[in-house]
């Protein structure tokens, strides 16, 4: 059985075209012509959006439902649920749920607990029927915590794998290159004193020197064996990128000078950055601002890292505020990020491509909702 989507504003790879589209009973895009359609039982989209399923790379929207309160830990099924969810109300039908191996802000036995249930959730989930994303695993490997190579070879074989990333969020650098700013992040649940925050930094800079790289090569090793795609986390400085590069790492997540990620698209890595740094206009961390490095031509794809409906919405901030065409906008949430991961299926409104489907209506200028949602040509919102 086929269906038909009618009286849409279809937003193909490089135009957008007034028409219809037929979905194949294998959940395809079998034809697209301009114009209406005289079936009668087509899918009638009254001139709203029609675009591809975003594609989500990396969220950590699981974690807050898993863990609504430091140190409460909420039932797995009915937090992996919700997530899912609240992942395609925000147009998303390809997610990568991002799970830390090494999470520092918890002890080692809440770290392990937090761990195991996150990924039996997502793992005897993420196939039922009542499912509405299709979901994959991103492993997140904190490099200066000692029990991260011991988590990422017990997953990393999971058939859910589909990117790695590593990660050092030592004090002082990368992400954190601000203290004040990490300092602010830290004491989000309570103040330091000067003693203990100077102990802080002591010790993660000795964490540092004993495991993060003899664990970043293991890792990296074991994924060129495995040919997993590798992203480098906060780049900051020209070397760092030079390093990713000489190591065979592809993408570049959340670059956080100009100068990384110009250094990136130079050695060919692809630059991702967070789409709430679109949203609110800069990083909460003091880094880069991610409209400069749109306004460079310097993007590559975004990600909705903690709140899922920013996606949506940082592309038309980069249609309005950027002058980017929305066809272009669009392929960084959709193509640009299924391309890096291997996902050359889906990402856009092309023949013989997945019917990940998404209708999108604008209420004002900047309000972006999502009206309807379809995976492979089924409902599913």
């Amino acid at each position: 059985m086929q269906t038909v989507f009618t009286n849409a504003m279809m937003v193909m790879p490089n135009e957008v075209i007034h028409g219809s589209l037929v979905v194949n009973a294998d959940g395809q895009i079998s034809d697209i012509q301009p114009g209406l359609s005289s079936v009668r039982d087509a899918v009638d989209c009254e001139g709203d959006w029609l675009m591809p399923g975003l594609v989500e790379l990396h969220t950590d929207n699981l974690e807050k439902h898993m863990m609504p309160r430091p140190g409460v830990f909420w039932p797995g099924t009915s937090a992996f649920f919700i997530h899912d969810a609240q992942l395609v109300a925000a147009g998303i039908t390809t997610v990568f749920d991002a799970v830390v191996l090494g999470d520092e802000s918890q002890d080692r036995n809440a770290r392990g607990k937090f761990l195991k249930a996150s990924l039996e959730a997502i793992e005897t989930l993420s196939a039922l029927p009542t499912t509405r994303a299709h979901h994959f695993l991103h492993l997140r490997c904190e490099l200066t915590n000692p029990d991260a190579c011991e988590y990422f070879e017990k997953w990393v074989d999971h058939t859910m794998v589909r990117l790695v990333s590593v990660m050092d969020h030592t004090p002082g650098q990368r992400q954190w290159r601000d203290l004040s700013k990490y300092r602010q992040y830290m004491e989000r649940h309570g103040r330091f004193s000067e003693e203990q925050f100077e102990k802080l930094l002591t010790d993660g800079l000795s964490a540092q020197a004993i495991y993060a790289q003899q664990q970043r090569d293991r890792i990296l090793k074991e994924c060129r064996d495995r040919q997993l795609p590798v992203a480098s986390h906060d780049d900051t400085d020209i070397d760092h990128v030079e390093q990713a590069h000489s190591e065979g790492i592809a993408i570049s997540e959340f670059p956080t000078t100009l100068e990384a990620a110009q250094r990136a698209r130079d050695l060919g890595l692809k630059n991702i950055m967070g789409a709430p740094n679109i949203v609110l206009g800069g990083s909460h961390s003091g880094n880069v601002s991610a409209k400069d490095v749109a306004r460079a031509g310097l993007l590559d794809g975004l990600s909705s890292d903690y709140v899922p409906s920013s996606l949506l919405d940082a592309v038309f901030r980069l249609v309005d505020e950027l002058e980017i065409s929305v066809p272009a906008a669009t392929q960084i949430v959709t193509k640009n990020p299924a391309d890096m991961v291997g996902l050359t299926d889906r990402g856009s409104i092309a023949l013989g491509k997945r019917a990940d489907l998404i209708r999108v209506r604008r209420l004002s200028a900047s309000t972006p909702v999502v009206c309807q949602v379809w995976r492979q040509g089924v409902r599913v919102c």
